[in-house]
Parts: C-alpha cells; structure tokens; sequence
C-alpha cells in the first residue's frame, strides 16, 4: 500500500499539535521545499523554537531525526501532490470536496490559534488606540479584507480607509505623517509593490502595522509585524483559508480596541446600530 503523503499527514495532525509543534509544522507546510534545503538551526530559528523541539517533532511523524524528515518531505512534494491540492481531488463530487475545504480552513484557525503571539497582539491594539488616521491597504484577496477592516474599524470614531490601488497607496503612504497607521494586509509579504509601500510610509514617520507572514520582506519594513504562518501556497492556488484568517484576526484586534475604549464607548456602537434598524424588516417574534 502506498504509503501516505507526509505533508497531507502533518496538515491532518494540525489540531492535536502543541504550541512548539504547531509553530515548526507552520514554517514546514508555508514553504515545503525550502524546508527540504534548510537545515535544522535555521528552521527552528523561524519556527522561534529550539532544535530539540524540531527533532521531536521529526521523531512524531516517524522519522528517524531531521535529515530523514526532509527526505520524506522531499518525496511528498515529488509525488506531485500540494498542500492545498491535498484538500480536493479532481475526482472529488459536492459530498467530498465541501467537508474538505471546510475541514482544511478550521485546521488552519487552529493552528493560528495556538501560535499567535497574544503580546503582539496587545501591542497592535496599542497602536490601532493610538492612531489619528487608519489606512487599510491590501492587493488582491488582501484587498477584500482591507475593506472588511474599514467596515468594522470606522465604528471606533477615527477617521478610516481602505484602498486597493498601488498609485492610491503609494501617494497615501508618501503623505503620511506621525499619527498615521498603515495595515497593511499581505499572506506572503512579499509583493514588492506592497514592501516598497510599508518602506515609504516609515520612512515619512507613520506606523507599519503587518499582517504577514514571518520573516518576510513585509515584516521586516513594518513597526509592528502580526507575523501569521498559514500553510497556503498562493503562489499555485487561490487564496482559500489564508483570507478567512485574515478576517478573524481583524476580529480579535476590533474587540481589542472596543475593550480597551471601556463602557463609555458602548453608547457611540449602539448609535451606529440604531441607525440600521429603519432599514430591515421586522422578524416573526419582534413586537
């Protein structure tokens, strides 16, 4: 019997993963074959995890140590098969590929879960409170998050926007001053327009906040990097899981900031939902 593709195993295995194991499998299935050619300091050192803990988690997926890791991980990706191809079959129907998908992405917020830095978290709600001016960029699938952001944030009393067009971006960033915060929104991090952009809007003395993946060109040019590793391979597939997220960390930071703002802010929230209510119908059971 064919023995299982080592990647699909790794990405099956996501939830019972600890907070070590989680961190390496992320680094490991975000770039597959640049793990195959690293070597065992510079993984844990982008995983932030010792040696040690990249062996034992070599040793859990029965290889004998790292260098028989690799070779396993080398033959996965030989077979052919990917990490988001790995979800659907081309002979896959409706029954199979929606569990699938479904199944892939709460993987995915699992593994997010448990290796989210909360401290870097904190220390993005600090500069989002702090903020005069909010500026939500993002290109393509980011783009559409960038506008979910600009739809929660504006709730919060500060003058917010969100834009999709590098020119737009670039003439914004290059205005920028103190006070301003430029999210900007990229799963790899390293769109060179997008880079060129964070390094603008630093160099005018606003804030960077990233949401990126770790080490990547982005982080590197941002105040505040939110460093999320998702195992999704968009330089082959659509975005999928990545964007979904995206999303719900732009929840965690929205209930940040409102938790932050006190009760004394609940009454502006409960205008804004107020001024809906004239535009919906009435349920069955609404007196």
């Amino acid at each position: 019997m064919q023995s299982q593709n080592l990647i699909n195993v790794i990405t099956e295995e996501l939830p019972n993963l600890n907070k070590s194991e989680s961190k390496v499998a992320g680094v490991i299935l975000s770039d597959p074959e640049a793990a195959t050619q690293s070597s065992i300091a510079n993984l844990a050192a982008r995983a932030g995890v010792s040696e040690p803990s990249v062996n034992r988690f070599c040793k859990r997926f029965n290889a004998s140590g790292f260098p028989d890791f690799k070779l396993k991980l080398a033959m996965s990706l030989a077979s052919g098969v990917r990490f988001v191809s790995r979800s659907v079959d081309p002979q896959d129907d409706v029954s199979s590929y929606t569990p699938k998908i479904i199944e892939s992405t709460i993987s995915n917020l699992a593994l997010v879960r448990d290796s989210i830095s909360h401290s870097q978290v904190d220390k993005v709600v600090d500069k989002l409170i702090q903020a005069k001016r909010i500026y939500f960029f993002g290109l393509g699938a980011s783009g559409a998050v960038a506008r979910d952001a600009e739809n929660k944030f504006f709730r919060f009393n500060l003058p917010v926007s969100s834009h999709e067009d590098v020119l737009m971006q670039r003439m914004l960033a290059s205005t920028g001053t103190t006070g301003d915060v430029f999210f900007i929104i990229s799963h790899t991090g390293r769109t060179k327009e997008i880079v060129e952009i964070a390094r603008i809007a630093r160099e005018n003395g606003s804030t960077v906040i990233g949401l990126t993946a770790a080490n990547s060109p982005l982080a590197e040019f941002s105040s505040v990097a939110l460093d999320i590793d998702i195992p999704e391979n968009t330089d082959e597939y659509m975005p999928m899981s990545s964007r979904i997220v995206h999303l719900v960390i732009l929840d965690v930071l929205a209930t940040g900031v409102t938790l932050r703002r006190g009760s004394d802010f609940l009454p502006h929230l409960e205008k804004i939902k107020s001024s809906l209510k004239p535009t919906r119908y009435k349920t069955e059971n609404t007196q």
